[in-house]
């Protein structure tokens, strides 16, 4: 079970990164040609604004779950080192359950939410609400799938190296 585990993580998590990279490429496009539209053309596009704070919430969205795995998401690991080993695995098991639990919540409301606004449009793009709204969805959902692939055991702690 274990490596199956490990390869479902090996498999899923650079798909979450790559399509991460990909919207922000997509926004870094679309900045750049409001920049030039607006200071080389006279005048930019209402999009290009709407657009790029569409791309920045789905890369960050589609990215979490990748990042919680391996650890490079803020926290402070400062009690799980200072309890003892048996307090240690039920703080573990805890933290996984609350993420599981608060990613799928998250999931089950932001798709509800998102259909809600089905008849309403965005002011730049002049598309349904529900297709940029659902960016937050899918991340949670691909955050609960990552949560729960890589079970109740300890996080990565990022470390830094030091510097001569």
């Amino acid at each position: 079970m274990s490596s199956l585990r490990h390869r479902v993580l090996a498999i899923s998590r650079p798909l979450s990164l790559t399509a991460a990279a990909s919207l922000l490429l997509i926004n870094l496009i679309a900045i750049l040609y409001g920049v030039f539209m607006r200071y080389f053309a006279g005048g930019a596009p209402i999009w290009t604004d709407e657009l790029a704070r569409f791309l920045i919430i789905g890369t960050v969205m589609l990215a979490a779950g990748a990042v919680w795995v391996e650890g490079g998401h803020m926290r402070v690991a400062l009690i799980e080192r200072l309890l003892p080993p048996a307090l240690t695995r039920l703080l573990n098991f805890y933290q996984w359950l609350l993420t599981l639990c608060l990613a799928l919540g998250g999931a089950w409301v932001s798709y509800r939410y998102a259909h809600s606004v089905s008849m309403f449009t965005t002011s730049g793009l002049g598309i349904s609400r529900t297709v940029p709204l659902m960016s937050l969805p899918i991340g949670f959902a691909l955050l609960a799938w990552h949560v729960l692939w890589y079970g109740p055991a300890p996080l990565r702690v990022a470390t830094e190296e030091a510097t001569p």
